[in-house]
C-alpha cells in the first residue's frame, strides 16, 4: 500500500494519424517491464494537438477507447491519456482514466488555451477526477490547466488531503517550458504532493516545437526526474511514507485559506 509505480511515455506524436499513435504506443508500453499501476500518455495523444476535432474525434465506444480498454486489460495497468471525443454534438479534450477491467473515468480539459483557439472548437469541463488507485489519490489535469492553481489546490477537511499526486499530460512547446518547468514545482510546494508531467517531444503539424521536459517533482518541489528534448519511457515508485513525513513535519496546511471551487 506504500508504493505507487508510474510510468511517463515522452514521445513524439504522428500528427493527425491515430493508427500510426496506437501502434507506436502499443510498441513502447510492450516493452515496460517494470512492475507500475499507472501508464501516463500525453494529451491528445492519439492526434497531436489538433484543432480539427470534427475530422478526428470519437464517440466513448470508439477506435482508441477500444484500444486502451485492450492495452490495459492485456498488461493489467491503469492507462491514462487525453484524446478528442465527441459528445451531444459538443467535442472534448478527454482524458480516460481507463482500468484493467474495462472501467473508466475522465476528465474534460478546465482551461482551454484561447491563445490556440481550442475555446473555438471544444467545450469545457465542470468536474475534476480524483481517481484511487492502491491506496493512492490522483487528481488528473490537461496541460493549461496548469497555469491556474485553484483548480487544482487541495480542498483540506480536518487535515484530510484531497490528493496524493496531481498528473499533468501536456502538449506544452518549448518557448514556454520555463513555465512549465515551474509551475509544476510551484503545485507541487503548494499542495504538497507528488507532481508528474508528460509532455511530448518534437514538431507538431503547425511546426510547434515541443521539448518535452517531463518531471515528477516531490512534495518539497525537489526534481526527482526530469528529460529534455528526447524520447523515454521511465518508471518510478512513489512513496507514500515520504509524503506523511513531509506532511506530519511541515504543517503548512493548517494556514491554508478555507474555500471551495464552484463553477
Amino acid at each position: 500500500m506504500g508504493l505507487l509505480g508510474c510510468t511517463l511515455i515522452q514521445s513524439q506524436l504522428h500528427w493527425e494519424d491515430k493508427n500510426a499513435n496506437l501502434q507506436m504506443f502499443e510498441q513502447k508500453i510492450n516493452t515496460i517491464t517494470t512492475q507500475t499501476h499507472v501508464v501516463i500518455l500525453p494529451e491528445m495523444f492519439s492526434t497531436g494537438f489538433s484543432m480539427q476535432p470534427e475530422k478526428f474525434a470519437e464517440k466513448m465506444d470508439g477506435l482508441t477507447v477500444e484500444w486502451m480498454k485492450k492495452i490495459a486489460a492485456s498488461k493489467k495497468i491503469i492507462l491514462t491519456g487525453s484524446i478528442i471525443i465527441e459528445e451531444e454534438q459538443n467535442y472534448f479534450n478527454r482524458l480516460i482514466w481507463m482500468l484493467p477491467n474495462g472501467q473508466f473515468g475522465y476528465y474534460d480539459k478546465r482551461h482551454l488555451f484561447a491563445y490556440g483557439e481550442e475555446d473555438k472548437y471544444y467545450k469545457a469541463g465542470t468536474k475534476r477526477l480524483i481517481a484511487s488507485v492502491n491506496g493512492w489519490k490522483v487528481n488528473l489535469m490537461v496541460c493549461y490547466d496548469l497555469r491556474f492553481p485553484v483548480w487544482s489546490r487541495q480542498q483540506l477537511e480536518d487535515g484530510s488531503f484531497e490528493y496524493d499526486v496531481l498528473v499533468y499530460v501536456a502538449n506544452w512547446p518549448q518557448k514556454r517550458n520555463t513555465a512549465w518547468k515551474s509551475l509544476l514545482r510551484a503545485r507541487a510546494i503548494e499542495n504538497q504532493c507528488y507532481v508528474i508531467g508528460v509532455n511530448r517531444v518534437g514538431n507538431d503539424g503547425n511546426n510547434i516545437y515541443h521539448s518535452g521536459d517531463s518531471m515528477i517533482i516531490d512534495p518539497l518541489g525537489e526534481i526527482l526526474y526530469q528529460k529534455t528534448e528526447e524520447e523515454d519511457i521511465y518508471t518510478t515508485q512513489l512513496n507514500k511514507e515520504t509524503l506523511n513525513e513531509v506532511r506530519d513535519k511541515f504543517q503548512f496546511w493548517r494556514d491554508s485559506d478555507d474555500f471551495k471551487i464552484s463553477i
